[in-house]
């Protein structure tokens, strides 16, 4: 595989491991970026982690991806709730988008309940913790060589 997988975080996520630990956990992004280039590797991946709180960032790597990606893992955070930008930029993009949540958004305040994102995300993971991460790729790997 020669197209990098691009897993994009969204705004607060630096702050994982130390914001809400009773909601998130106490893995900080760096250990899942850790856990993510791990298991890339032996799934015969290749991936790019970015992380950002400006929601222009992320659209700017979205059309980065649609040039030198084969797939999108995405948890944008709070901009799920509220970026039709990102979504613009994710319909843009031609190859598989995951949707990834650390905690169970159902279960949560009801503003959390709808995702722009998930109008084009071929699959949501939610409530899974940081597990859903390597759940995403995993699946991605089915998705980009079948």
């Amino acid at each position: 595989m020669t197209k990098p997988i691009y897993i994009l975080n969204g705004p607060n996520l630096n702050l994982l491991g130390l914001r809400q630990p009773e909601i998130y956990g106490r893995e900080t992004l760096e250990d899942v970026a850790d856990a993510c280039a791990a298991l890339a590797e032996e799934l015969g991946l290749s991936i790019r982690f970015h992380q950002s709180n400006h929601e222009g960032q992320i659209v700017d790597w979205v059309h980065e991806a649609r040039l030198q990606g084969a797939g999108i893992v995405i948890n944008p955070a709070a901009y799920t709730h509220t970026s039709v930008a990102i979504l613009d930029a994710l319909n843009a993009f031609e190859g598989p988008v995951l949707e990834v949540h650390i905690s169970n958004v159902h279960k949560r305040e009801a503003f959390r309940h709808h995702s722009y994102v998930s109008l084009r995300a071929e699959g949501v993971i939610a409530g899974f913790g940081t597990e859903g991460y390597l759940l995403a790729l995993r699946r991605m790997k089915t998705l980009v060589t079948t």
